[in-house]
């Protein structure tokens, strides 16, 4: 099962058509190469799927997801929050 954790942009390189993300303080890099040129701008939320960005989503909805994360992180030991946080968007297909 695939999980996309919404992800807050802290930076957009235009140029190089990426952006880049906090998902629970862990900042990394998307391409923003599906999305419409001047989409996503810096503060918006962000869903991200195997390392593009897929589409946008309102605060209201991406910080009442980031709650519900939070409750079932906080269950989870270090290793495991970290693993969920780094791999939850980048799915391989295969429904595991």
């Amino acid at each position: 099962m695939c999980l996309s954790i919404p992800s807050k942009v802290i930076e957009v390189d235009k140029e190089e058509e990426i952006c880049k993300v906090d998902t629970f303080g862990v900042i990394r890099e998307a391409s923003l190469m599906m999305m419409a040129e001047d989409e996503v701008q810096v503060g918006d939320y962000v869903l991200i799927h195997i390392g593009f960005v897929m589409n946008k989503i309102d605060e209201e909805s991406a910080l009442a997801s980031l709650e519900t994360y939070r409750e079932i992180l906080e269950k989870m030991d270090e290793e495991e929050r970290q693993k969920a946080i780094l791999e939850g968007d980048s799915c391989d297909g295969s429904g595991a």
